[in-house]
C-alpha cells in the first residue's frame, strides 16, 4: 500500500456551501467570478447574497432536502449560485452537459428525478423537449423569456438565511453522471462530505494565495474536473474564477491576457495549443505562472514544449468523478511532466495484479486503487455498479493501469477499462454501439478508442452491414450525431464481416485493434 507522503489534513464535517464560502466577509470586496466575455462581475459578498437569494426563491417553491435541481449551462458566474442555492436548502444538484441532445438531458432528468431545470435561451428548445419525457415541471430561463420563470425572479427573491439541516455524510449534494469503469451513464452520489474532504485534501498540494490569483475557468462546470477544481476550490481558497462558455483559442487567449489570469487548469488539447499554436505568440501571458493538466493523459514532451516556449511548468493530477475527483497531484515546486504526481493527503494507493489480485511494487504496472474520504457513496439506484466498483474493504478499483516510481509519483500507462477520452470527456463504446445497432441496415457494431494527437483518444467503429445495404461511413457518422453530443461522434468507421466475440458474447476489443 502506497501512503500519502503529505501530512493528515482534518476532514471537514459540515455542509459544502460554508465552507467553500468561507473567505466571504474576509475579502467581501474582491471579485470573486467574472464572466470573461462581458466583465460581468460578482464580490464574494455578492456571490454569498446571490446564493441567499437562490436558496430563498427555491425554499418558496418547496425545495428541499432530498429534491432534485437540474443544471444545464456553459460556464457562467450563476452556476455557482445555482448549485449553492440548492446545497443550502440540503438539495441535490444534477450537472447536465449543455452539449446534450433532448434523449440525453431526458434521460439524466429522469434518472436524477430533477424536478427544476436550469438553462439559458439557446437550450430552452432542447430542455423543453426533455422536461416532456421527465418528472421536470419547471424551467428557469437565466436570460429573455416570455413562457418560463426568469432568473431574474430567483435573484429578487427575500433571501434564505442559515443553511438547512443535512447530514453531511451521507446527504448526496451533487449527481454528476459518469460511465465508471464501463457501461452506460450513472449518477455519481456525491455528499457534502465527499466534497469537503476532497478541497482539504488538495489544499496545501494545490497551492492558491487568497486574494491574488486569478483563474480561467474554460473547464465545464457540469464535469467534476470543472466544478470541484476551478468552481468551488478557487472560491474556498480566495481566487478569481473568471469563466468561459465555451473554449474558443482567440477569446481564451484574450481573457488570459485581459485578466492577468495566474494558473491555468486545462485539458490536454489545450495544452497542445499552448505548445504549437502560432497565435499564441500574439498574446502576453506574461501573468501566467502555473499550468495544471487532468482529465486525460498529457505527454512529458509536451508539457516540455510549453515550458521552453512560455517559461511555465506544466504538472498533472490524476482522478475521476467517483472520487470527487482527485486522488493524485504534483505539488508546486515540483516539475515530474511525466508523472500525475503524487498520493494526496488521506488517501492510500494500492497498484493490483488484475490477474492475481496480488499487491505489486515499485515500477511495476497493475490496477490502481485508491481508498480515502473522496471515494463517492456510490451509484445512484445501481448497486450492482457499486458493488463491481468499490470492494468491501473501501477500496475503489479505478480501471486504470499504472505505477509507482521510488519518489511515490505515480504514472498512469493505461486502461483497462473500455471508455474512450475524446479531450477529456467521457465517451462509452457501450452507448454509441447501441445507437449504431439503431441502423436497420447494420446487423452488428463495436466501438473503440484510437490515439489521436488533438482530442486524446476518438471513437473508431467496425460496423457489420446487412447484405447489399451499400451503406457508407458518412451515413454511419451521421446516424450517430443526429443522436449525440458532438464530443460522442464517431470520427472513423471500418467495415468488417464480423465482430470478434468471446464465448461468452463479450466483444473481443483488443482483437479490433489489430485490425
Amino acid at each position: 500500500m502506497y501512503t500519502s507522503p503529505f501530512p493528515q489534513v482534518e476532514i471537514p464535517t459540515g455542509p459544502i456551501t460554508p465552507l467553500v464560502l468561507q473567505r466571504a466577509d474576509a475579502l467581501a470586496d474582491h471579485p470573486a467570478m467574472i464572466d470573461g466575455p462581458t466583465g460581468r462581475t460578482y464580490t464574494y459578498r455578492q456571490l454569498a447574497e446571490g446564493t441567499k437569494h437562490v436558496a430563498g426563491w427555491l425554499s418558496m417553491r418547496g425545495f428541499g432536502r432530498g429534491d432534485v435541481l437540474g443544471i444545464l449551462l456553459p460556464n457562467l458566474p450563476e452556476y455557482f449560485l445555482l448549485f449553492h442555492g440548492a446545497a443550502t436548502l440540503g438539495g441535490t444538484v444534477t450537472t447536465i452537459n449543455p452539449t446534450y441532445g433532448p434523449e440525453e438531458v431526458a434521460f439524466q432528468l429522469r434518472d436524477s428525478g430533477a424536478t427544476l431545470l436550469v438553462t439559458i435561451p439557446m437550450f430552452v428548445e432542447v430542455a423543453e423537449q426533455a422536461m416532456a419525457d421527465s418528472g421536470v415541471t419547471t424551467l428557469i430561463v437565466l436570460g429573455e423569456t416570455d413562457t418560463h420563470t426568469p432568473f431574474s425572479e430567483l435573484a429578487a427573491a427575500t433571501p434564505f438565511e442559515g443553511h438547512a439541516e443535512v447530514d453531511a455524510a451521507e446527504d448526496v449534494v451533487v449527481l454528476p453522471y459518469s460511465s465508471g469503469t464501463t457501461g452506460l451513464p450513472k449518477g455519481v452520489m456525491l455528499t457534502h462530505r465527499n466534497l469537503g474532504a476532497n478541497l482539504a485534501q488538495i489544499e496545501n498540494i494545490m497551492e492558491v494565495e487568497p486574494g491574488q490569483e486569478r483563474v480561467i475557468a474554460v473547464l465545464p462546470f457540469f464535469h467534476i474536473y470543472g466544478m470541484q477544481v476551478l468552481m468551488n476550490n478557487v472560491v474556498y481558497r480566495g481566487g478569481t474564477v473568471v469563466t468561459m462558455p465555451r473554449f474558443d483559442l482567440p477569446e481564451f487567449l484574450r481573457i488570459m491576457q485581459d485578466h492577468l489570469i495566474t494558473i491555468a487548469y486545462l485539458v490536454p488539447p489545450i495544452v497542445l495549443a499552448l505548445a504549437k499554436h502560432p497565435m499564441v505568440d500574439d498574446y502576453d501571458l506574461s501573468a501566467l505562472r502555473l499550468i495544471f493538466s487532468g482529465a486525460a493523459p498529457l505527454s512529458g514532451d509536451l508539457a516540455d514544449e510549453v515550458l521552453q516556449r512560455l517559461g511555465v511548468k506544466v504538472v498533472q493530477g490524476y482522478g475521476m468523478t467517483e472520487l470527487s475527483p482527485v486522488t493524485h497531484s504534483t505539488p508546486e515546486g515540483a516539475y515530474n511532466p511525466s508523472s500525475v504526481g503524487q498520493t494526496i493527503a488521506n488517501t492510500d494507493t494500492r497498484i493490483i495484479d488484475p490477474a492475481t489480485g496480488e499487491d505489486l511494487g515499485v515500477g511495476v504496472d497493475g490496477e490502481v486503487w485508491i481508498r480515502g474520504p473522496q471515494v463517492m457513496k456510490g451509484y445512484l439506484n445501481n448497486d450492482a455498479a457499486t458493488a463491481a466498483t468499490i470492494d468491501d474493504e473501501g477500496w475503489l478499483h479505478t480501471g486504470d493501469i499504472g505505477h509507482f516510481d521510488s519518489d511515490g509519483f505515480l504514472y498512469v500507462v493505461d486502461r483497462l477499462k473500455e471508455l474512450i477520452k475524446y479531450k477529456g470527456f467521457q465517451v462509452p463504446p457501450a452507448e454509441l454501439e447501441g445507437i449504431i445497432l439503431t441502423h436497420p441496415a447494420i446487423a452488428d457494431a463495436a466501438v473503440i478508442a484510437v490515439p489521436d494527437e488533438e482530442a486524446g483518444e476518438i471513437p473508431k467503429a467496425f460496423v457489420v452491414t446487412t447484405p447489399g445495404s451499400g451503406l457508407t461511413a458518412d451515413d454511419v457518422m451521421n446516424h450517430v450525431s443526429e443522436r449525440v453530443a458532438s464530443y460522442k461522434r464517431v470520427r472513423l468507421v471500418q467495415f468488417v464481416d464480423a465482430i470478434p466475440k468471446s464465448a461468452s458474447g463479450k466483444i473481443l476489443r483488443r482483437e479490433l485493434r489489430n485490425l
